[in-house]
């Protein structure tokens, strides 16, 4: 429909206005003959009426009005005498204004088609430069991972909805190639990430096994201080390299989320039983309050692991006897979560780094490695949570999870 619109239609137009004006031509061709025969008439019965006075003009055009043509030519066959053929007057002017008309019909049908083949190889022409265009930007997006594709073209036909497809393609495409190179530079990052945080560790235990080794008469009491430190040395790498592995396959992109409803109690009981033993270790009681009923659409297995690191982080900066209280507000726009501690709080200076990876306050304990909120917030966000925090120093930090319904 639109290639009939741009081609056939304008076309269809030119030749209707060609033949609208030879009509018109010809109308007017005809009424000069009309009246070039009317005035030799005329002048016929101008001369009958100065060489025969007695016959009068009314007289003469009665007979032209109402004479048998045919039985005058019979009876008197004068024009014949005088050596003219029949209607021999009336076909010279019309072979003259035929002739005229011939010539003008040929050159209006000529324009007609100069017109519309210039309009179609114009047309063509401009295809063939889109096509030409379209080429140059597929080959530029595979071979030059260009994506700087413009498109002005507002026109309907099938090659400007074609450029508009291509263009849309290419901002996927655009968009897919930024998100690869964001995630590799990630994956990159973590893996330096990975290096060297568990180089301080390796280095350590491997100091103590040299001590060990050269030291074959080294007293009981010294050699178990070292086998103890290199455990906890070892616990923490296997800690930290699961983390990192954990935070490397979300910069990834690897990470599919399996989103289930389930009661926010759940949750909170199970990490409530996770970090029983460090909270008793400090004497510091995690108090659930609020609509614990309320029902949340996320993965169970990552959420758990966000909000036991966040409670965790409030259980080290808690003072003994003390405690963390967890509070769930639900409303028609989201259903929130406050985690609240009474400890020494963040300054100012920290408090706009917390989320930052491998970023550690004053505060932070000697085992702390500085990613445990920077993955709890990771995983919040990849949930379409959001997460803030608010604090005083001195009087305690709050944690604000928000998940939006």
């Amino acid at each position: 429909m639109n290639k009939f619109k741009k081609i056939w239609l304008p076309v269809i137009v030119i030749f209707l206005i060609f033949i609208v004006v030879y009509i018109y031509v010809y109308y007017q061709m005809q009424k000069s003959i009309k009246e070039e025969i009317n005035m030799q008439i005329e002048k016929t019965i101008e001369i009958i009426k100065d060489n025969y006075k007695e016959t009068s003009e009314e007289e003469i055009v009665d007979i032209l009005k109402n004479s048998n043509t045919n039985s005058i030519n019979e009876n008197n066959g004068i024009l014949k005498r005088y050596g003219f053929e029949e209607n021999e007057i009336y076909s010279k002017t019309l072979k003259k204004y035929n002739e005229q008309n011939l010539i003008l019909f040929i050159v209006i049908t000529s324009f007609m088609f100069f017109v519309i083949i210039v309009y179609i190889n114009n047309y063509y022409e401009k295809q063939n430069k889109k096509i030409k265009k379209i080429n140059k930007y597929i080959d530029d997006i595979s071979n030059n991972k260009n994506y700087e594709l413009k498109i002005n073209e507002n026109s309907e036909d099938e090659l400007s909805k074609l450029e508009n497809e291509l263009y849309k393609i290419t901002i996927l495409l655009k968009e897919s190639a930024e998100n690869s190179n964001i995630k590799s530079k990630n994956l990159e990052k973590s893996l330096e990430d990975i290096s060297h945080q568990i180089k301080a560790p390796l280095t350590s235990i491997r100091i103590m096994l040299d001590n060990i080794e050269d030291n074959p008469n080294m007293d009981e009491k010294t050699k178990n201080d070292f086998i103890k430190s290199i455990s906890n040395q070892v616990e923490l790498i296997s800690r930290l390299v699961i983390t990192l592995l954990n935070i490397a396959k979300f910069d990834s992109g690897t990470v599919k989320l399996n989103n289930k409803e389930f009661v926010i109690e759940d949750l909170l009981r199970n990490v409530k039983n996770n970090l029983g033993i460090i909270a008793d270790a400090k004497k510091i009681s995690i108090e659930t309050k609020g609509d614990l009923k309320a029902k949340i659409l996320a993965d169970y297995r990552w959420q758990n692991e966000a909000i036991t690191n966040i409670v965790k982080n409030a259980i080290e900066h808690s003072k003994e006897n003390s405690k963390v209280i967890i509070l769930v507000e639900k409303t028609n726009v989201f259903l929130q979560i406050k985690i609240q501690d009474f400890g020494d709080g963040i300054s100012k200076k920290d408090i706009k780094h917390i989320f930052e990876r491998f970023y550690k306050t004053e505060n932070s304990s000697k085992d702390s490695i500085g990613i445990g909120l920077n993955f709890a917030k990771t995983i919040i966000e990849k949930n379409g949570g959001i997460i803030t925090v608010e604090s005083i120093e001195n009087k305690g930090t709050i944690f604000t999870i928000k998940y939006l319904k």
